[in-house]
């Protein structure tokens, strides 16, 4: 396998920074270049920064520290470049832009060298087309910031050698940080596995099953992100995240799975961008994010009478709560004040429509996280005032609730049974391992597990039902399951389960 000893680094951004830091760090001796005058000194001027950085907080001695300066050089063209083992460009996504640069590299390295590009939206083939040598080409996708983002895509390109991915992933490794391998996909592995928290939260949006804060709560609070996807993508950029969508949407044929949101083109177009212009999906005053008054809790009425469905996967605790309320229990649906259902990927209109229920008189409760997480409380079409309050103060002590209105699979279910969907539909695609997509998105995108570890953690034969029923409810194809959810489902196999002919 190539030792890579010397590597340049094309562009000063951001990203080349990180790249700078992050293998001086690992003991390679690294060349900063950068077409614009003074920018090459400032990132190193930057990178030395970090690092005194870190010898103030002990993380570094001063000896390690000035050893990792020494490492790194500026050059003043790319002729500097010359005896590097490996060139990384990190500059403007531009097609032509990128092709011209890598041309210009190709002529000055040695024929062995590999040039990497670290592009996030553009095809690696087409950025080495124009080179004579595309099989030394290959994408190295960082995620900012560099150092502490611990993954790296590795993209193997049509005619890229496969000596090459398997120099570049024993170096990322080398340097502490996740190599996962990816084909030459719109999106690579990390983008294109995030588009279900956004794209179905756009759908709920659409669908005005909740508001903004309501959304990004529930999926904190219930589904345990970091984040939920509508602060997310303020902290992003509307104007950057919405091209994406699109363009990630046309480049896999308008595949339905990832539809953007006819929502975000005016507030685009209205400069609504997120944190950076102080107003996206939320308004932020001094960078904070600005809530909404908590709704006030109802309170409970004198003698309602609670019914649970008998097929609710949480009715023993349901009745519980309905217990330590002072309510009482009814004998049956017919002389219920409240009949409390608990489907999977299902509306409350569903519901009662197929059993016979009172729409007025019947809410759903999710069971997904469970109750002792963050609950969510979902009324019918129909569903009387009083039934909503009643349903409500029963839910509110604990970890409070959240009101929503009809939707086929609530909100947590419904983004999340997305994200496994096409985690599992990457993996029958090949786009990458079940162990690279895992890792990928855990470190990538934070999620709280791996998408395709949600899956089994919900169970996939109820994320099979969840998709199924949102599909005969809505009509949209965007929920069809994939094949690979549908076989494993059928034979009883985890989602984690390899192809036995691909092993």
């Amino acid at each position: 396998m190539k030792q890579i000893e010397h590597i340049g680094v094309v562009g000063a951004g951001a990203m080349g920074r990180g790249i700078l830091q992050l293998f001086a760090s690992a003991g390679q001796t690294v060349h900063c270049y950068d077409a614009a005058d003074g920018a090459a000194d400032e990132a190193i001027e930057f990178v030395r920064g970090m690092i005194t950085r870190l010898v103030e907080k002990e993380r570094l001695s001063d000896s390690e520290a000035d050893a990792i300066i020494a490492r790194i050089h500026k050059v003043d063209s790319l002729d500097g470049l010359a005896d590097c083992d490996l060139v990384i460009e990190a500059i403007v996504e531009d097609l032509s832009v990128k092709q011209t640069v890598f041309a210009d590299i190709e002529a000055v390295v040695a024929s062995e060298a590999i040039i990497a590009s670290n592009t996030s939206s553009l095809l690696v083939s087409a950025i080495a087309a124009e080179c004579r040598h595309p099989e030394r080409v290959a994408g190295m996708h960082f995620f900012n910031p560099v150092p502490l983002m611990k993954v790296v895509e590795i993209i193997s390109a049509v005619r890229t050698d496969a000596a090459v991915v398997d120099t570049l992933v024993a170096l990322t490794e080398s340097a502490g940080h996740r190599a996962v391998i990816a084909a030459d996909q719109p999106g690579f592995l990390v983008n294109h596995a995030g588009r279900g928290y956004y794209t179905e939260a756009f759908r709920c949006l659409e669908d005005q099953v909740c508001a903004v804060p309501d959304i990004d709560r529930i999926m904190r609070l219930a589904g345990g992100f970091r984040m939920g996807p509508l602060e997310l993508l303020d902290l992003t950029g509307l104007d950057i995240s919405g091209k994406a969508m699109v363009t990630i949407y046309n480049d896999f044929q308008q595949e339905p799975r990832f539809r953007p949101s006819s929502l975000v083109p005016p507030r685009v177009a209205a400069g609504l961008y997120g944190r950076k212009t102080g107003e996206g999906w939320h308004r932020y005053e001094n960078g904070r994010k600005q809530e909404p008054p908590e709704p006030k809790t109802p309170d409970m009425p004198a003698d309602c009478r609670f019914w649970v469905a008998e097929e609710a996967p949480e009715r023993r605790a349901l009745l519980e709560l309905v217990s330590n309320a002072g309510a009482e229990v009814a004998r049956d649906a017919a002389t219920a004040d409240v009949i409390i259902v608990q489907p999977w990927g299902e509306d409350v209109s569903s519901v009662c429509a197929s059993r016979g229920y009172d729409a007025r008189r019947t809410v759903a409760v999710d069971p997904l996280p469970g109750l002792d997480r963050h609950r969510t409380l979902m009324l019918s079409i129909l569903t009387d005032v009083a039934v909503r309050d009643a349903a409500h103060a029963l839910l509110a002590p604990g970890p409070g609730v959240t009101v929503i209105s009809d939707s086929p699979g609530f909100v947590v279910q419904r983004v999340l049974a997305m994200i496994v969907n096409i985690a599992t539909n990457i993996a029958q695609r090949g786009i990458a391992s079940v162990q690279d997509i895992e890792d990928a998105v855990r470190l990538g995108l934070g999620y709280p597990a791996g998408p395709l570890t949600l899956g089994e953690q919900i169970g996939p034969a109820r994320v099979l039902a969840i998709l199924e029923n949102m599909q005969a409810t809505t009509g949209d194809p965007r929920y069809r399951p994939s094949l690979w959810l549908r076989r494993r489902v059928a034979l009883g196999a985890s989602l984690l389960t390899e192809d036995a002919a691909r092993g």
